[in-house]
């Protein structure tokens, strides 16, 4: 229960902070750090994702910065996809499964370290007075949706590493817009990976998983009202350095000690 509360500070604070790449930690917190089958830390993460995502929005509200048909679109074409990728990931066994997710994790702490997306200037889909150009970036908006509920059902992770440099890039959102805007899309996804997830449930540990959710909904909360008064640059550089460690540790357990998944191994 006490490591269950620590990871659950660390997933939510780094989503109340960056609006993303929290969730990256929550399944190898909840199969290595807490024990859980793959199956059920795959469903739990997405519950403690989604409630951790929910925390973060709710202290954005009233920005004004929430672009609500954005995230609808978003929303709208990755939660499909997030069935598509729970089936897939049925295909695999637990120990290829957390290979990949290390290799996921790789790519997600590369990207943070070689540069803050919040730095790009987007702006191909918007207009002169500042609205997106639906018209020519639609396509994009469904392609980038899509491959986020794919990652969301196949790793139980919330997408927003992927959500943010996206909305910045492709549809040229301001940073504040796109960190506010993807802790919606990160809510519908989740909530949509977990009804894919559903035959996992019985073997959660739901008192384990709510002192995870519990303790990443109030950093969550708590971090969304200091999010801009610290440096998240440094904030990203250090969060970066965690994940390849973790994954580098997930990596290893799942290829030398497949036994401590407790599950198929193949």
């Amino acid at each position: 229960m006490i490591l269950a509360g620590v990871f659950g500070l660390v997933v939510g604070a780094a989503l109340g902070l960056l609006g993303a790449g929290g969730s990256i930690l929550a399944v190898p917190a909840l199969v290595y750090g807490v024990g859980q089958p793959v199956a059920a830390a795959l469903f739990g993460s997405l519950l403690v994702v989604a409630v951790s995502a929910a925390g973060g929005l709710a202290a954005r509200l009233r920005s004004g910065v929430i672009r609500w048909p954005v995230a609808l679109v978003f929303g709208a074409a990755g939660a499909p996809t997030a069935f598509a990728g729970t089936a897939l990931g049925r295909l695999f066994a637990d120990r290829w499964l957390l290979v990949a997710f290390s290799v996921l994790m790789v790519v997600v702490a590369i990207r943070m370290l070689r540069g803050n997306p919040e730095e790009a200037t987007g702006g191909a889909c918007r207009t002169g007075d500042g609205r997106v150009d639906w018209r020519s970036c639609l396509p994009r908006a469904i392609a980038a949706g899509a491959g986020v509920g794919l990652l969301t059902g196949l790793f139980g992770v919330g997408g927003g590493f992927v959500i943010v440099p996206a909305l910045i890039l492709l549809l040229g959102l301001t940073a504040a817009e796109a960190v506010a805007t993807s802790l919606v899309i990160v809510t519908i996804n989740s909530l949509a990976g977990l009804v894919a997830h559903a035959a996992a449930a019985a073997s959660v540990d739901y008192g384990v998983i709510g002192v995870f959710a519990g303790t990443a909904l109030l950093a969550s909360l708590v971090a969304g009202r200091f999010a801009d008064r610290l440096s998240a640059r440094a904030l990203r550089r250090g969060f970066a350095y965690l994940i390849l460690a973790v994954a580098a540790g997930v990596a290893a357990a799942a290829l030398f000690a497949p036994a401590a998944l407790g599950g198929t191994t193949g």
